[in-house]
């Protein structure tokens, strides 16, 4: 076999490789999602950050759960649960350090740093780095495995609008969805709808015209999971009829 030859067939060869590769490394359909609680940092990669968060992050920021801009505790779950530790390392990146300097330090201590949040949060340590790529689609969600949202948090309801005594709530209504933003989503009018009760608080606008109709509501839960209810940024109609 001549050498150009032989250089043909591993050519051909290399795109077959690549795609077992990618076959390997794929999620099984059905497998169990990553989440922090799989260790998803090492103790040395924390370790490593001490230093550059004592110098460049401590002025506005404590790793504990009290204090100026705590990184961990009931801020932190308010802030992440639902995300992922990909968005958490994005946060990071854009938001550190506060003002000017902002994204200002390399993408290696970034890495780092969120490692230390991770392990100050009481997640546990494993064998890989925080890297983009380690951590995409890493859930951070409570040891339990709930994905209940905690209070606090900028959600997204969608429901049919009825009275129930001097409350207007949202009944047949979706799970709480965290946002960004207020106002109605793309896909409210034909999302499927879900079989929660969730109460609308401090209303401002009039929505006797509205009963019997899709509503979609942004703002902030009352209670974990709205447990006691929505506290109303935006009410839209979505669909005259419901569900």
């Amino acid at each position: 076999m001549t050498r150009a030859s032989a250089c043909f067939r591993l050519m051909a060869l290399l795109p077959v490789a690549a795609i077992g590769s990618a076959l390997v490394n794929a999620q099984a359909p059905g497998a169990k999602a990553r989440t922090v609680w799989d260790g998803v940092y090492t103790d040395a990669q924390a370790g490593r950050a001490t230093a550059v968060f004592s110098q460049s992050c401590a002025n506005c920021h404590t790793l504990g759960a009290d204090g100026k801009g705590p990184l961990t505790g009931d801020k932190f779950w308010s802030g992440f649960t639902q995300k992922t530790v990909a968005d958490l390392l994005t946060f990071v990146k854009t938001n550190m350090p506060n003002g000017v300097n902002a994204g200002s330090l390399p993408a290696s201590t970034y890495n780092d740093l969120v490692a230390l949040i991770l392990k100050s949060n009481g997640f546990p340590a494993g064998a890989t780095e925080v890297a983009p790529d380690s951590v995409a689609g890493v859930q951070i969600i409570p040891k339990d495995g709930s994905t209940e949202l905690p209070a606090n948090t900028l959600v997204r309801v969608v429901g049919c609008l009825a009275r129930s005594g001097s409350d207007w709530i949202l009944t047949s209504a979706t799970t709480p969805e965290r946002i960004e933003r207020t106002g109605a989503g793309p896909e409210d009018a034909t999302r499927a709808l879900g079989s929660r009760s969730m109460t609308l608080k401090f209303v401002l606008t009039r929505l006797d015209s509205y009963a019997g109709q899709r509503m979609s509501v942004s703002g902030i839960l009352i209670g974990a999971g709205g447990a006691d209810g929505i506290n109303v940024t935006t009410v839209s109609r979505v669909a005259e009829q419901c569900p």
